[in-house]
């Protein structure tokens, strides 16, 4: 009965043996090694991608874990986060099927965006990363990204220095990653004109050029401010504070709209082409001086050369102008977000209680 017994159990616990191999051997997961994904972004110092289309993009951490793009630019930090989270999130949700081998990596090698991951890396790393020592800026994996899979829900991708490619996910995410890997600089770029707090603002100019006697600055004085007319430099002796309070208030992440990169050159260029409807400069404490030239965007802009008098074409975008950004940038802005800006001078004064600076 006893030698019986036992044979029961070593044949149940068989079974449950088998019963967790075959399940853990079925996982998509457990069959290869999750090591894909990046788990330590802090450590990451500098991403390049570059895609088959000749667009390429260096994005660098500063010392202050703000990012640069290509060196020069602010970059948009919610798209940077998103990046570094794609790369520490992303797993391997199936290696690809054998026979579908060569196309895919046929497919990769064709339209693949290149992926370059630099992290600060110790040069000595002992007793299980206790002691660090000499670290060093370097290139730890390049990753070659490649189009989505036929249910939407993966992302073709191959790492160097692999033998095959991977389909790659995010668990929980319902969709593919390639969208995230962009190559295209002003879409990294930020969109930020100024952050400040009305305690960083030193003076906020704003002239309209088609009615000077509307243009004003509010200056700091002491804790407060004043306000006064451009054309005579009178300060009044009144105003509305709470407009100028609100105006003040809308220079914290004051963003534009988008790059007008994406507009034809012709619709560009006969809107800015004229005097400016406003300029706005906003100089901040330390003495930074921001420009933005503000332009009527035309329904129709070609119009504008059939037309005498261009000043009674009034066809406009309701909703966005152009604008020029530091004599560098063609940007364009939304009315919503500058309706308390762009307003004039008798505005603030009380004068007049809905006109926009147009």
């Amino acid at each position: 009965m006893k030698k019986k017994t036992i044979v029961l159990i070593c044949i149940a616990a068989a079974v449950v043996l088998t019963a967790v191999i075959v399940a853990v051997s079925g996982s998509r997961s457990a069959t290869f090694k999750q090591d894909y994904h990046i788990e330590d972004i802090n450590s990451i110092t500098k991403i390049f991608l570059a895609d088959k289309q000749d667009q390429h993009v260096t994005l660098e951490r500063r010392a202050d874990s703000s990012w640069v793009v290509n060196g020069t630019y602010e970059a948009n930090q919610p798209l940077v986060d998103l990046l570094l989270e794609t790369l520490n999130t992303m797993r391997i949700r199936e290696r690809v099927n054998k026979n579908a081998i060569p196309n895919v990596v046929k497919d990769i090698a064709a339209h693949a965006i290149k992926v370059e991951v630099y992290q600060r890396e110790p040069l000595i790393n002992w007793f299980w990363g206790h002691l660090k020592l000499f670290t060093r800026e370097k290139l730890t994996v390049t990753y070659y990204v490649g189009r989505e899979t036929r249910d939407m829900m993966g992302s073709f991708m191959f790492r160097k220095g692999d033998k095959v490619p991977y389909i790659l996910h995010i668990p929980g995410f319902r969709g593919f990653l390639t969208p995230r890997f962009v190559t295209d600089p002003l879409k990294w770029r930020s969109h930020v004109i100024v952050d400040l707090n009305v305690k960083a603002i030193e003076r906020i100019e704003l002239e309209i050029p088609q009615n000077p006697e509307e243009g004003f600055a509010v200056v700091r004085d002491g804790e407060g401010f004043s306000f006064e007319r451009l054309t005579t430099h009178q300060r009044a002796a009144s105003f509305d504070t709470a407009r100028v309070a609100q105006l003040l208030s809308s220079f914290t992440w004051l963003n534009f709209d988008e790059f007008a990169a994406i507009v034809p050159n012709s619709f560009a260029d006969s809107c800015v082409a004229g005097v400016p409807r406003t300029v706005l400069r906003i100089t901040d404490t330390a003495g930074v001086t921001h420009e933005l030239k503000t332009y009527i965007k035309y329904t129709n802009p070609d119009d504008l050369k059939n037309i005498p008098d261009s000043t009674m074409y009034e066809t406009f975008d309701l909703n966005r102008l152009y604008a020029i950004l530091d004599n560098k940038d063609t940007v364009l802005i939304q009315y919503y977000v500058f309706d308390n800006i762009l307003q004039p001078a008798s505005y603030f004064l009380g004068a007049d209680k809905s006109t926009f600076a147009r």
